[in-house]
């Protein structure tokens, strides 16, 4: 990606999570990157496509993060702990990307469509970690799908606390809360 784009990218994901996807219009992110209409029209076509780049970057970054670091893991139990870590580490330092992510998730219009079903790919490779934790003996036997909600939904609830405590957020410390509620409680005993 080229400097102008990427700085029309970082500028729009700074906009769309401060502001919204609606509130935030072309004018004002040509403004704020410092460049005419026909440059950011060069590299985007719309507002939109500037959007789902956005929204599938953060997906691609997340679900290539997942891969990695779980294909390292031979335990179910370990696996979980990954996603989990990364998670945190992604919303640490993408927060703009979670946060437009999740505004968008609710609705019925193409753009949330597209959202949730990003969102539904993510949730259901964590459900097949799940599944086959439970089938190999290593997860608590449960409800898959279930299971892998609650674990997405440590992205929102990791958001929330960043939000809340208005400071940086020890990572580790977070993980380590998350692996004593969350994680040991899929551990069989």
């Amino acid at each position: 990606m080229n400097k102008t784009k990427r700085k029309i990218f970082e500028t729009s994901m700074k906009l769309f999570a401060e502001k919204g996807y609606e509130s935030t219009s072309i004018e004002e992110i040509t403004a704020t990157v410092g460049v005419a209409k026909g440059t950011l029209y060069y590299h985007f076509s719309s507002k939109e496509e500037i959007f789902n780049f956005l929204v599938e970057e953060g997906i691609k970054l997340l679900q290539n993060s997942i891969d990695i670091k779980t294909a390292k893991r031979n335990n179910y139990i370990d696996k979980i702990k990954a996603i989990v870590l990364i998670q945190i580490k992604i919303v640490a330092k993408y927060e703009d990307i979670i946060t437009i992510l999740l505004s968008q998730f609710w609705g019925n219009e193409e753009r949330n469509k597209k959202c949730q079903n990003h969102v539904y790919e993510y949730i259901n490779k964590i459900e097949k970690i799940v599944q086959e934790g439970i089938e190999k003996n290593e997860i608590k036997n449960g409800d898959a799908r279930a299971i892998a909600s609650e674990i997405y939904g440590l992205i929102c609830s990791t958001l929330i606390y960043k939000k809340r405590e208005g400071t940086d957020m020890d990572i580790m410390k977070l993980y380590h809360e998350y692996e004593n509620t969350v994680i040991n409680g899929l551990r069989i005993k």
